[in-house]
């Protein structure tokens, strides 16, 4: 085969169940010149097997990455790839067959692109329906992202793609030194904000962020993620992992002891004001949650400050 367009990467971390049908959307696409590159990120599943049964496909790769973490996985995907554009979709996730071919174009289209990524809509279990507590807001945290069906150059880095429907630019990634291991999923742990700090160093270096409508990917929710104790632990760490995010830009410090405490104070007053509508009530409860992991963050990252000017 000879030198692909474009790389499709999946890492993935025991998930059996999804992981086939991932890899056979990618094997489907409506575009020739590409390659799959599965990075087993430590699993002890079934997962090498479900990727040997596909090894027939001449343009499908695996390899095993034993040091667990989502921003790990993906450097090491890079790292093999032979193409220019990246493009990362989620382990639990179905690509459309023109997936590849309007990342592609995009990125032949402006030599501006560094980021990009498309329309992401959800996949229920069979005979579940979305709860009457879960708000379009929430539903966010389950991976859909809708920006209407026109293409939009992101500019603020709060609405960037998604990261289960994601590609970058392999110069643009190499410059700014792949992806932050500090950030980003790591086993059980739900870190997250490395797509988020992707969009905001490519904005300040004068690149430009595109959502892509027709770039779509359907993600499958699993049952356990339809539980209110998944959103509480979800919205926990992201408070953790926004946190981490300001530390990394060096926007920490005791201003974040400020932010999280009137944003505490700010969802459990929306909670309380939305106490009849079960999804708004339940959505600014999960988000005043969070921000207890984000002040407990800051107050480690201070902590942390403070012994290490203690010992200099």
């Amino acid at each position: 085969m000879s030198d692909p367009y474009i790389s499709a990467i999946i890492c993935t971390y025991n998930r059996e169940q999804y992981l086939g049908s991932a890899i056979d959307s990618l094997l489907k696409q409506d575009f020739s010149f590409y390659e799959v590159i599965v990075v087993d990120n430590g699993s002890s599943d079934r997962t090498r097997e479900i990727v040997e049964q596909r090894l027939d496909q001449s343009r499908l790769r695996y390899v095993y990455e034993p040091v667990n973490g989502l921003s790990v996985a993906r450097n090491t995907g890079a790292s093999i790839a032979r193409a220019e554009i990246l493009a990362y979709l989620d382990d639990d996730a179905i690509a459309s067959p023109v997936w590849l071919k309007t990342i592609y174009d995009a990125y032949q289209n402006n030599e501006q692109l560094a980021v990009a990524g498309g329309k992401v809509t959800l996949l229920w279990p069979e005979g579940i329906k979305p709860p009457s507590w879960l708000s379009s807001n929430l539903a966010q945290n389950l991976g859909a992202y809708d920006l209407g069906d026109t293409l939009v150059y992101v500019e603020n880095p709060g609405w960037t793609p998604r990261g289960l429907n994601y590609s970058l630019k392999r110069a643009f990634l190499e410059k700014v030194g792949g992806f932050n291991t500090n950030l980003g999923r790591v086993g059980k742990n739900l870190l997250s904000n490395e797509e988020l700090q992707m969009t905001e160093l490519a904005l300040q270096q004068g690149w430009q962020v595109a959502y892509l409508p027709d770039a779509l990917v359907v993600h499958q929710v699993a049952p356990e993620r339809l539980e209110r104790s998944w959103f509480f632990r979800r919205s926990w760490w992201q408070g953790i992992s926004e946190c981490y995010r300001e530390q990394l830009s060096g926007d920490a410090g005791s201003v974040q002891l400020l932010r999280g405490s009137e944003r505490i104070l700010r969802g459990i007053y929306k909670s309380l004001k939305h106490f009849r509508n079960p999804a708004l009530r339940f959505d600014n409860l999960v988000y005043a949650y969070g921000q207890i992991g984000y002040l407990g963050a800051a107050l480690q990252g201070m902590l942390k400050t403070s012994k290490s000017r203690l010992d200099s």
